[in-house]
């Protein structure tokens, strides 16, 4: 194929997309949020992580990897944080040589809940919807078992919501053009919404509406903070990521969806690793249950190819596409794909290094 025709084959992807009336991504192609465990002893971006970011600014977004809102929302060694005024200083690097090279960045809101631990934030007890254990251990840290954690209480839940809407804050003094709430993969907000992790017989369990109840209220204090134009979420219908399967959760997500469409967010992405899976009680793919109920912006993710993507976004599948990996092995991804260029394969190697 030449570079002319891989070019016209996926010119949607390099098509401008208005998020809303603040915002205009330059294409439809987002660096997802990756993990990288390169922050400094005091959980500050490095000098590393901003030539790292600054490399991927043609992006039409960046998603910052997860950065936690608060000391005990840290489960991995070495995530950076956005609650000291050193750790915004040092993500003010970032976003500034992001925007000097014409790039727009969303840091990534993060409370890991019961996949926290101790040893990360000096002691003192783990968070969570209840006392439901992840089993196993923390990665990068094999000795270090999880601990059952303490079931939230009603002050401490309204202590969680006023916190992630300080870090939202923060985060637009740290020069970032808005957030991305990390509500996926079976962290703090995303055990609230599926039965397993969510035993609660209050407010804020055993319904529907009540198990989305948390997520809503972070949703509505963030919008509240910086503004709705401002304000992404992530969420996990069907990637069960530290928790069982559960058929019930689908009117969960039934209730919540249609409630976030009313707060007309920056957009919705999806968290998957793979769209390819299916889910029974979804009916098929998660993007295309998402689809089904949420008509805003919606971020697709989870092993596409620029082809592939390119294909669903004409479909109407999904309005943008969240590129993980490649993006680690390639920092001129964008400039790879519209020139026809053939990408660096990614390989697990490459996670020791920023590059």
């Amino acid at each position: 194929m030449t570079s002319h025709t891989t070019t016209a084959a996926l010119a949607n992807l390099f098509e401008p997309y208005q998020l809303n009336d603040t915002l205009t991504l330059n294409n439809r192609i987002i660096m997802a949020p990756l993990t990288r465990c390169m922050a400094d002893a005091a959980l500050v971006p490095t000098d590393d992580m901003v030539a790292y970011y600054a490399r991927r600014a043609e992006a039409g977004l960046i998603i910052s990897e997860a950065t936690i809102i608060r000391p005990d929302a840290q489960g991995y060694p070495n995530t950076p944080g956005i609650f000291t005024q050193a750790q915004i200083a040092g993500w003010r690097k970032v976003t500034d040589a992001v925007h000097a090279k014409g790039g727009k960045m969303f840091l990534q809101l993060w409370h890991t809940g019961r996949v926290a631990h101790p040893h990360f934030f000096g002691g003192g007890e783990v968070l969570a919807p209840s006392a439901q254990p992840v089993v196993g251990s923390v990665p990068r840290m094999r000795e270090l078992v999880y601990v059952t954690p303490k079931a939230a209480t009603l002050d401490d839940i309204q202590g969680l919501i006023h916190d992630y809407a300080k870090a939202a804050q923060n985060a637009m003094e740290a020069g970032f053009d808005g957030v991305e709430i990390h509500g996926a993969n079976g962290y703090l907000i995303d055990a609230f919404l599926h039965h397993d992790s969510n035993r609660r017989t209050d407010a804020y369990g055993g319904t529907p509406a009540n198990m989305a109840r948390f997520a809503l209220e972070v949703v509505d204090a963030v919008v509240a903070k910086i503004g709705k134009d401002r304000t992404g979420l992530r969420l996990s219908p069907g990637a069960y990521f530290n928790m069982a399967p559960d058929s019930r959760d689908r009117e969960v997500f039934d209730y919540l969806l249609p409630e976030l469409e009313t707060r007309d967010l920056a957009y919705v992405h999806i968290g998957i690793f793979d769209d390819s899976m299916e889910f029974d009680y979804l009916g098929g793919r998660v993007s295309s249950y998402v689809r089904g109920h949420y008509g805003q912006t919606l971020v697709g993710v989870g092993s596409y190819t620029a082809p592939m993507a390119s294909a669903a976004i004409a479909a109407n599948q999904f309005d943008l596409i969240a590129i993980g990996r490649p993006f680690i092995a390639n920092p001129d991804y964008i400039a790879r794909l519209r020139s026809g260029a053939e990408l660096v394969p990614y390989r697990d190697d490459m996670l020791a290094t920023l590059v």
